[in-house]
């Protein structure tokens, strides 16, 4: 039996499994929401994190957990959108891995009609990063085609999703024959399985790509570039196969492309509040539309979180994976 006041949350330490102990509720700050969480995202920033190599910004809760659905339960000074009782889902700093979560009010969104808190949970890291890169930095207008790497990841599904709904055309890559077909089922126009085929050669026979949105880094640098049209953009989101590559730039010359990348976690609160609410403005339609919604590959209670980083390591999953309270 916890003490009032306290609450459960997930820990991490080097080369250790996952834990959960009891610590004090946390207190919103000003500006801030206390929501008690009853679903949170698990996303692969949060390996990273785990194993060092994605530390929080400063200030930050330690604990894993970029994003979390649940009830206000307290407001900060300063608070003017939420009330105790609302509704929400949030892009956190940190902390999602617990019962209870401080998030700033402006990194807030109401739960989109007819979702479910596990499904809410599952969209502001993704959304707010594919409206952030694919819509905001790599500028996809209707008609282009989006080349999306990972198509079967939480990400990916959403990309997948959302460049459809806005009228432009998909191609996606991914590693087995059923995750081919879940993409393609998404909207994708075409999905290559790049473990039998040369996605290169390929999005080359569909007439190129304007956007790629990859986060696989390495050996994909290059072959990006060389399947962009003219003006093409490319948009760095991870690097799953290293940060590093030797590249040939002539192309990027005479093309006149656009190799850039970002982060959402390291934004300052007011950037985050500006794209969600581009993002309540845009996407929420056609969540409530059903033109979009999240893929969720999984749900595992709290107390397994680290059967649910095992999922997300082995690369099996599809869509999303969510704790739930």
């Amino acid at each position: 039996m916890l003490k009032p006041g306290t609450m459960r949350k997930v820990i991490h330490a080097p080369d250790k499994p996952l834990s959960l102990v009891s610590d004090d509720v946390p207190k919103p700050g000003d500006h801030e929401i206390l929501i008690r969480v009853e679903a949170a995202g698990v996303n692969r920033p949060d390996l990273m994190q785990r194993a060092g190599l994605y530390p929080p910004p400063p200030g930050a809760p330690p604990t894993l957990g970029l994003e979390a659905a649940g009830e206000v339960m307290e407001v900060g000074h300063g608070v003017s959108r939420w009330h105790v009782g609302d509704k929400v889902t949030a892009l956190l700093a940190g902390g999602g891995y617990a019962e209870y979560a401080t998030a700033h009010e402006g990194s807030a969104l109401p739960i989109p009609a007819g979702f479910s808190m596990v499904e809410a949970a599952a969209l502001p890291e993704t959304v707010m990063t594919v409206w952030a890169n694919v819509f905001e930095s790599g500028a996809l207008k209707q008609n282009e085609t989006l080349l999306v790497h990972g198509g079967a990841s939480g990400i990916g599904t959403t990309a997948i999703q959302m460049a459809k709904a806005y009228g432009a055309r998909v191609i996606a890559t991914a590693g087995d024959a059923d995750k081919v077909k879940l993409c393609e089922k998404l909207g994708a126009t075409r999905c290559i399985n790049y473990r039998t085929e040369d996605f290169e050669m390929a999005v080359r026979d569909l007439g190129g790509a304007d956007v790629v949105l990859d986060m696989v880094g390495g050996p994909y640098i290059q072959k990006n570039l060389d399947v962009l049209n003219d003006q093409g953009r490319i948009v760095m989101i991870a690097f799953l196969q290293g940060p590093t590559a030797q590249l040939n730039l002539m192309r990027m010359m005479l093309k006149r492309l656009t190799l850039t990348g970002s982060t959402l976690r390291s934004r300052s609160a007011d950037e985050k509040a500006r794209i969600a609410k581009q993002v309540e403005r845009h996407v929420w339609p056609w969540l409530e539309a059903g033109r979009v919604k999240p893929v969720i590959d999984s749900t595992f209670p709290l107390t397994e979180a680290e059967q649910a980083h095992a999922r997300l390591q082995s690369g099996a999953h599809a869509g999303k994976i969510v704790l739930t309270n």
